[in-house]
């Protein structure tokens, strides 16, 4: 477990920071603007969750903790001194995620339309947090392309982006309040 007895410790002062492996980098890396955007994903899904309750409260709950495991696995790059034994997303998590996903949707229309974000508040910020989800995403992508990234941390990003998505029709009277784009409306 963590334990912060100090918050504020003058180490980042001059624009570093330190990885779980204990390597300094700068705050501006790669590696810590996608662990950064999936905290700011976080923060968004806290936000949804002001306005939920019951069971989509009890899936986002297990999501913002699954997104502080994923952060411990982006924070510690595989291959370096404290890799072993490190925090990592496993595909249990992937798979819980997409059970939800297969039961909010089989309650639900076939999309006839792009939805744009709003109906419900906590629909409308669904859709902003699987966006930054998205935006995490790319990074890990991005990042991948030159330093090792868990494949089942990708996997959970991409499936996420997905349940949140579905979750946001789900809480909008099951896609009956979704609102709707309508091409070339405003001609």
């Amino acid at each position: 477990m963590v334990t912060l007895s100090k918050i504020y410790t003058r180490g980042g002062d001059k624009g570093q920071t330190s990885l779980g492996s204990g390597d300094r980098v700068a705050k501006h890396a790669l590696r810590v603007a996608a662990y950064g955007t999936t905290d700011e994903a976080n923060s968004a899904i806290g936000i949804a969750r002001l306005h939920t309750s019951g069971d989509a409260d009890e899936m986002l709950s297990r999501i913002q903790n699954d997104l502080f495991d994923l952060g411990a696995d982006l924070c510690t790059p595989e291959g370096t001194n404290r890799s072993e034994g490190a925090l990592r997303i496993v595909s249990e998590q992937i798979s819980r995620l997409e059970f939800e996903i297969d039961a909010m949707n089989g309650n639900m229309a076939d999309l006839t339309s792009f939805i744009l974000p709003g109906g419900s508040p906590a629909s409308a910020y669904l859709h902003l947090a699987r966006t930054v989800v998205r935006r995490s995403e790319r990074l890990m992508t991005d990042l991948a392309t030159t330093e090792q990234v868990s494949p089942e941390a990708l996997k959970y990003m991409n499936r996420l982006s997905d349940h949140l998505f579905v979750l946001a029709r789900y809480l909008n009277d099951t896609g009956q309040s979704d609102v709707l784009w309508v091409p070339g409306n405003n001609r």
